[in-house]
């Protein structure tokens, strides 16, 4: 049986002697047929730590090598786009500032406090029980 082939963006290449791969597809909706992509990780082996983040990679299926990893890396397909590789750190340099809630007077505050009118209720009568 052959082996299987898939090809992907190396998405972390911290692990030693392994490349963390995403690989997409493309199906259609069975619904609404609309076509939307669908992507799943796969853990590869990568022998000389030769590859890095953001390169596209052809990975191959094989025996176990440990518990996650069950592909290795056949080869290059393209390089690194800058793009690709300075997108993390360029999300970590930017801060998100929370937006602070308007500052209410302290008119409306206590307009906010303050309850809606309220109906008074009749006193209930004491009913004797019937016999």
């Amino acid at each position: 049986m052959p082996k299987r082939v898939l090809s992907g963006t190396i998405v972390s290449d911290k692990p030693d002697k392994t490349v963390v791969v995403r690989v997409e597809r493309r199906v259609k909706h069975p619904l609404y047929g609309k076509i939307i992509r669908l992507s799943k990780k796969y853990h590869a082996h990568d022998e000389g730590n030769a590859y890095r983040a953001g390169e596209q990679v052809r990975i191959e299926e094989c025996a176990p090598i440990s518990k996650q990893k069950n592909w290795t890396v056949l080869d290059r397909i393209g390089a690194a786009r800058a793009a690709d590789v300075e997108a993390p750190a360029a999300k970590k340099a930017s801060v998100v500032t929370k937006k602070s809630k308007p500052v209410k007077s302290p008119a409306k505050k206590a307009a906010a406090k303050k309850p809606a009118a309220t109906k008074a209720k009749p006193a209930k009568a004491d009913a004797a029980p019937a016999a």
